[in-house]
Formats: structure tokens, sequence, C-alpha cells
């Protein structure tokens, strides 16, 4: 620990602490434009300069070290006078009328460094020249005139997304943020990860959906998790009015600290699916709307001669996007009290019952953590491209690549990793035969030059981890991924993918047959907000009666008997464990229609309509009853 005085302050931070972060740690406020907790200090603002007894000028306190005994003062005048003369050379350079801005009124941190100044105007006369706004990305617009080269962006795009779109041409003034070299942000390699939208601190870069919506403050903000993928990034949901108008990452989310993809941030905003509000039953060919009470009878009355008939009787699958609370209640309904042979989910275990059943010969869990990709100094990635799905996982490693670690691809088709990998074995004959020419190159049992460099690059990484995908999709083949890792040292440093957000529940509540419809008599699917594969509402259009649990309007509700309208991901709380096994809780951000019920709720009714009584506050206990390929534990 180090000591130091600020104002006049004592205080003990750990050594190589910045003094701006020991002086916040103190609630000591530096105003700062460039800098961000999430990135490198960097400097280029200069809005943070302190007074450091000794120093013969001022120092920016985002970039200087702590240093035994060292006394700091942050509101002399001396400073509050360079602070000032920096914002209005800040203010002069380019068009920063704020009353023009869609952030002024306190989402803008330039704004609010002026104020925080007592500054209401500037004393130079503005000499800008106009810049073009770049409106051809579909979520993004860039508002030249509006920045201030703070490089916030490029960091971000580099150190978080690992994407290194961004960048600037020419100098001083003339200075402008570009994409690739010089493309349209639209037409750029930009992936839509908005990780430049929610660092900018002006209205440079924007949220075109959320632009003009009103403030921050006069905004509903909910702490939330991402139910787009399995990785399970903690989000910050914001509303008004009930209307989403713009989701955040959480720096605060250990999961994926603050950064999150397309999927989580944009997507949800601009999706256009028409809602069911009503519960519908089908009358004279026509669906058309009903009450609660005839719609839970109606479904109830065909489920009575079919409950505790195990052969073609109920076919029951549900969607991993729901929470654990509904899965549970799910499987006990159709599962233990119906005793239905069809019960699963809609992935049908494909991206997790092989890892179950590793687990199960291992003894208990094999899998790493996210943590294990973010520090590994070798990654192989087999079976899947992490640049179109999950893909903050695939922020992970991309990052890393300046850093120096080593990317090995492995994959029977063509993979987007593959030009950034240092060996890429991609063969149609399938991904066993690679993993095993790896394994004999560690044995020097084969010596084909693309297996010996990827033998050598895992044998000599000192923190290597095996990322698996959705492509290995037998259990030969995880076992000679098991295996390698094994001669590699890194037992416990595999991470598989998984699929939706639910994937390792589901699984531990046994939902991993294929599912099929064998003379079943009614079938129930439990949609909530997933989006029905084409090739489900061909399996099920020839079903006896189809009852369906889902939010939005579909050509599976088209074909529906009974519809329950139930909440989506918005409106909903619960859990969800991700994969690698942290149970994490959502929480609702938007109030469903009134009309509109939990999935967990109607499916007590219906229970309850049929003469049971669910009991799924024993959820936790059932989920760890099965052993595991990670270890599941409260985030």
């Amino acid at each position: 620990m180090v000591n130091i005085t600020i104002n006049e302050k004592k205080l003990q931070v750990p050594e190589g602490t910045t003094v701006l972060r020991a002086a916040q740690s103190a609630g000591i406020d530096i105003p700062t434009l460039c800098d961000h907790p999430a990135l490198t200090p960097y400097g280029g603002c200069r809005l943070c300069v302190v007074e450091i007894e000794g120093a013969r000028t001022l120092q920016t306190s985002c970039t200087l070290p702590v240093y035994e005994n060292m006394v700091v003062k942050t509101n002399t005048e001396k400073v509050l006078k360079a602070r000032k003369f920096i914002l209005t050379l800040i203010f002069s350079d380019r068009n920063h009328f704020c009353p023009f801005c869609q952030v002024t009124g306190g989402d803008c941190e330039l704004q609010n460094a002026a104020y925080g100044q007592g500054m209401t105007h500037w004393a130079l006369t503005p000499n800008w020249q106009p810049f073009e706004v770049d409106a051809s990305h579909p979520y993004i617009i860039i508002d030249h005139n509006r920045c201030i080269l703070c490089r916030r962006c490029v960091r971000a795009c580099d150190e978080l997304a690992g994407n290194f779109t961004l960048g600037f041409e020419e100098r001083g003034a003339k200075s402008i943020l570009v994409a690739d070299l010089g493309n349209p942000l639209g037409e750029s390699s930009c992936i839509s990860c908005g990780a430049c939208v929610q660092v900018c601190p002006t209205g440079a870069i924007i949220d075109r959906w959320s632009a003009y919506r009103g403030h921050v403050e006069d905004m509903k903000e909910v702490k939330s998790v991402c139910t787009g993928c399995s990785i399970g990034c903690g989000i910050e949901v914001y509303s008004r009015d009930n209307n989403l108008i713009k989701i955040n990452g959480d720096w605060d989310a250990k999961v994926n600290e603050g950064v999150i993809c397309k999927v989580g941030r944009f997507l949800p905003i601009t999706e256009d699916r028409e809602r069911i509000v009503t519960p519908l039953v089908r009358k004279d060919g026509k669906l058309k709307a009903s009450t609660w009470e005839e719609a839970l009878t109606v479904a109830s009355d065909k489920m009575k001669s079919l409950v505790g008939k195990n052969t073609n009787g109920i076919a029951a699958a549900a969607s991993t996007r729901m929470n654990v609370e509904s899965l549970a209640a799910f499987t006990e309904l159709f599962k233990a009290k119906a005793g239905s042979d069809m019960v699963t989910s809609l992935e049908e275990g494909k991206f997790s019952a092989m890892q179950s059943k590793a687990a199960k010969l291992a003894g208990g869990a094999f899998e790493g953590s996210l943590e294990d990709i973010k520090n590994a100094d070798c990654v192989v990635l087999i079976g899947e491209d992490v640049v179109d799905t999950h893909e903050v996982a695939g922020f992970f490693i991309k990052r890393n690549l300046p850093k120096g670690i080593k990317l090995i691809v492995i994959d029977e088709k063509e993979n987007k990793l593959s030009d950034l990998s240092d060996v890429s074995l991609i063969s149609k004959s399938g991904i066993l035969s690679s993993i095993q020419g790896i394994t004999a190159a560690f044995a020097k049992q084969n010596k084909e030059a693309s297996f010996v460099l990827a033998a050598e690059l895992i044998a000599a990484a000192k923190k290597p981890v095996f990322v698996v995908g959705k492509s290995l999709t037998n259990e030969a083949d995880l076992a000679a991924v098991l295996d390698l890792a094994k001669k590699a040292g890194a037992e416990k440093k595999i991470v598989s993918l998984k699929g939706s957000a639910n994937s390792v529940a589901a699984e531990q509540l046994g939902l991993n047959a294929k599912f099929a419809i064998n003379g079943h008599q009614l079938v129930f699917m439990a949609m909530a907000d997933e989006v029905p594969a084409p090739s489900l509402v061909k399996l099920v259009e020839k079903a006896p009666f189809l009852v369906v649990q889902a939010s939005y309007v579909s050509q599976l509700t088209a074909q529906a008997d009974v519809v329950f309208p139930v909440e989506m991901w918005a409106e909903t709380e619960g859990h969800y464990i991700n994969l690698e096994g942290k149970i994490q809780k959502t929480n609702a951000s938007l109030t469903a229609p009134v009309d509109v019920k939990s999935s967990e709720t109607v499916l007590a009714a219906l229970a309850e309509k049929l003469g049971l009584k669910l009991n799924t506050k024993n959820w936790k206990e059932n989920i760890v009853k099965s052993v595991s390929s990670v270890e599941i534990l409260e985030a």
C-alpha cells in the first residue's frame, strides 16, 4: 500500500493506482472526458490535470501512478484556470452549441464538465468547419461535428470488442474518426456491438433508435441479464412510459464487464413482432379471443384423459429462453405429473447432453469459466464461429490477439477467425481427425506441419483454454478434446458455449430428448418469446390438438387450437444459469399487457385445472441433483 495525501485528506491505496482512481476511491471528484474505467488510461483531453507537490507542471491524474508520500491538490486556482481553458478550446474546436444536440441536458459529459466548472459560455470565437454526419449504419449515427477527439470509441473498439474498426485520419483540427480505411460505418467491418456508442462522452456517436427519446435521468433503469445466448451478459435496460428505449452493458457485471453484442444491445430494440395480448381459442376453424378461464378449460379438458398416459398422450417442448422457474414448472407438470414420454426442450440437448455424460464419467464438473478465455495465452477454438454466435466470447479472444496470445481454429467449415489464427485446421472430414492429428503430434507420431505447430503452441502455453462450440456433435469428438486437454495440462480449462440462455438448466432438468410426435394426441409448446424454426412449424402442423404458450404471433400460433399469451424477456423475472454455471437473476424492466401472464403462472394455472399442484420452489435442489459439466453456483 502507498500513503498519499489528496486535498489534505490522507489515503492508503494499492501500489500502481493512478491519482484519478485514488481520488475517486475517496469520493474526490476530478472531471474527465477521455478517461473511462473500462479502458486503458490515455491522457488525451487533459481535463483531469492536478497539481503535484514538487512537480514543475500540472499532471494528468488519469495516467500518473501514485508514489509514497505524494501530495496532490485538485482544486487550486492554477488547476481550475487550466480546466476552464481546456474546455474553452474543446468547445471552440467544433459545433458544440448544446441546444441543438441530442444528448444535451444532462446526458453529455462535455456539457456537464463545463457546468461543473461554472462555465456558461466561452471566450474564444468558434472557428469550426462543418463535418458530415454518417447515417449509413442501421443502428449507429456518427456526427463528426460533436466529436472531441477523445478516442474513447477507438479504444473501446480495440480493447473491449477486439474489432479494430475505428481510427483517426488527418491531424489537428482536421482530425476525423474513420471506419477501416475511410468507409461509411454501415459498409465497414463494424459488428454493431455498440461499445463506441456507450463510451462516447458527447453526441458524436449515438444510437439512432434512442436519440431524442428522453434523458437518462428521466428513464427507468433496471439491471438485468441478456437472454440472447448462454453467456448471460449483464445489461442495463432503460425504459420510459413502459417503452423500451435502450440497452447498455453493465460495467459491474462480472461475466461480461460491460461488453455486449448487437443481440443484447440493438436487436431487442428494433424487434418488430406482433404481440399476443389475449388468450385465443379456435372456434369454427378460426382463432378467436377468449377469457383465461375459457382457454384454460378448453386446454385442460383435452388434457385430462391424457394425464398419466405414458405413450401417445402429450408431447411437450419448451424454449430454453424461459427462466429456470418456468422450465421447472414445465418439467414437473408434463414429466412428473402428466407422465408423458415426450418432454424436452427445443434444443433437444444438442449443446449440453454429451457434456453431461462426460461429467458423469469423470465424476464431476470438468469445464472452466469465461475468465479462462479472458486470461488465456493460447485459445483452441473448436467448432464455433464466435464472430456470428456467442459474440462476447469472441470479443474476449480477439481483443487479446495483439497481446500475443496464440489462436488455433479447428472446424469443419469456414470460420471467420481463421484469418486471425496462428493455425487453422478446416477439414470437411470432421473435427475429430484434426484433434487426433494434434494429439498424435504431441506424441511425435504425426509430422504434418500444421499439426506439429498446433501441438507446439499448446504445449508452450502456460494458460491454454479449449473453447468448444455447437459443431462438436458427438461424444467421440468431446472425448478427443478431453484427451488433448489432459495432455496439455488443461483438464479444467474447457469451455463449451452451449446454446440458448438456459441450456444448462434444461439439461439438468433432463430436457434433452429429440422432439418427435409419435401418435401423441396433444402437443404443448412453451415458446416464451422464441422465434419458432420453420422445421418446428412443419413438425407440429399435423398435431391432433396444439396448445402454444407464446409472447408473439407466429406461424406456430396460427396453427394452434389454444394460445396462452405470456411475458417476453423484458417483462419477466426469474433465474438463468449461464454456460459456466453461474445462477443469475433477471429483473423485469417493463410491465406486461394486462391480460398477459408469466409462463410459470400459466403452467401452474393449467395444473390446477387438471387437479394437480406444482411445487417448483425447490428448483435449485432439482438442478444440482444430476452431475453437471460445470459447477453450478450463485453469481
